[in-house]
């Protein structure tokens, strides 16, 4: 039973991710990363501060403090392992946005692959890998 218990512990923190990236949370999204790697399109940053910065400078927030962007992250497959007290995730993420004049439309789609650790009794995020593999109009999401 522990093993199904440890599988959804640690989709719920891929869930937790997208449900504080798409409320515009980067410091409690930066905390999911306090003991983390975070790799993405640019350069790798560790640790809360350095995620939260990656993501305030990258993001462009609206006035309701949100990216206005829906985060659907589906495909999950998790793989614990109870001995080392480590899991490994993969997902495919696809991003929707809609603001005034731009209609929902999915503007990026590609893969997490993730890496977690069971620190104190709570998983934690160790590294996180995204490969963006489709490419929308994100001009009205990323700062360039």
């Amino acid at each position: 039973m522990k093993a199904t218990t440890d599988v959804q512990a640690v989709t719920n923190l891929i869930a937790r991710y997208a449900e504080l990236v798409d409320t515009g949370d980067f410091a409690a999204v930066g905390e999911l990363f306090a003991d983390a790697e975070f790799l993405g399109s640019g350069a790798p940053v560790r640790g809360a501060e350095a995620v939260e910065k990656m993501l305030r400078d990258s993001v462009i927030l609206y006035e309701d403090g949100t990216p206005r962007t829906h985060h659907a992250t589906t495909n999950i497959a998790v793989e614990a392992d109870e001995e080392t007290g480590t899991a490994t995730a993969r997902a495919y993420v696809t991003v929707f946005q809609s603001l005034p004049g731009l209609p929902l439309q999915p503007v990026a789609a590609g893969r997490y692959n993730d890496r977690f650790a069971l620190r104190d009794g709570e998983w934690r995020f160790t590294e996180r890998r995204v490969r963006i593999h489709l490419v929308g109009d994100v001009s009205r999401h990323l700062r360039t």
